[in-house]
Formats: C-alpha cells, structure tokens, sequence
C-alpha cells in the first residue's frame, strides 16, 4: 500500500478528528491499524481529540478554578507555569499543556534556642552501637567523617540528628507543598 498525498491529508483529518486507528484504517481500506499507528508516528502527529470535548482544557480550566480560590500560605512566592506533558491514552501517546504551580522561597523559621553538638568527627572504623552515625561532608572527600556523639540505645543518631533524620508526618506534608 502506497501512502499517497490524499490518503496522508485523510490520515491527519480523521486523526485530528478523534478517530481509532482501527476506524482510519477502516475507512482508508487496504491499510492496517498498525500501519496507520506507524504512519502518525513518522508524521509525528499530536495526540488525538476526545470525543465530547478537550479533556486537557477542562484540565486547565479546572487547575485555574484550583489556583484563584485555594488559599495560599503567606511565607510562599508562587507562580503558575505552563510544561507540556507527555501521557498515555490506550495506546497512544498525547501530549498536552498543563499548568503547575511552582512555588519559591520558602521563609524557614528555625528555633533559636537549638544547640548545635560538637561532632567528635569519628571514621567508620570507629562507630560503635552508642555513636552517632550521621554522615558529615562528602564521602568522596578526605574531610569525610561522622557525627560520633553518644546516642540513645534505639537509635543510630545523636538526639539532634535524630530530629533531622526523623520528622513527623505533619511537618513533612507541609514542607512538600
């Protein structure tokens, strides 16, 4: 089967117009589904429409609704940007543009009343069960040592450390957003 000009503009309407490679191949006739599928390949054509309308602009449309009426923590500089994401759809491939909010600059209150311990900069060889095993610097680097404070016997990290390593739930949910 030759592809001719006609067939190719057929292939990109019915395609544009939300049909099954299954139903173009039908109505092209003497052509297969997955030759249909490698042709709109080699053309790289955008994925198809949906029947019923643009899932992606009821997406946009509704990301925006989300974006004007959630309210938003006062210590966050946001900003919307719009990426183009690639997704399946049975088997085909649909690229689409979605907006994602991003956010910047996050004012991090720190206690003031923290005290830092003073690493007694053991080498691995040296840990024991009762030493703070967090890793200090690059491990690649000369300077690389441990923490090496005492810790509690069901830890392997000094109470500071421990803080670090180990954060509640709550904390972190509110961090990711």
């Amino acid at each position: 089967m030759n592809w001719t000009d006609e067939r190719v503009e057929r292939l990109k309407r019915l395609w544009a117009e939300g049909l099954s490679a299954s139903q173009i191949a039908a109505q092209l006739g003497g052509v297969s589904r997955n030759a249909v599928i490698g042709k709109v390949h080699r053309l790289c054509l955008p994925g198809r429409a949906k029947a019923g309308g643009s899932t992606s602009a009821s997406r946009v449309a509704a990301a925006k609704q989300r974006t004007t009426s959630a309210p938003r923590a006062p210590n966050f500089a946001s900003r919307v940007t719009t990426r183009t994401v690639t997704r399946a759809d049975g088997a085909t491939m649909i690229k689409e543009e979605v907006e994602i909010d991003g956010h910047e600059e996050v004012e991090v209150v720190r206690p003031s009343n923290v005290v830092v311990p003073i690493s007694k900069k053991l080498l691995l060889t040296d840990l024991t069960e009762r030493t703070c095993k967090w890793p200090v610097g690059d491990p690649m680097k000369d300077d690389f040592h441990f923490c090496g404070c005492d810790s509690p016997d069901a830890s392997p990290y000094c109470a500071y450390h421990a803080k670090m390593a180990y954060q509640p739930v709550g904390e972190r949910r509110k961090a990711a957003r």
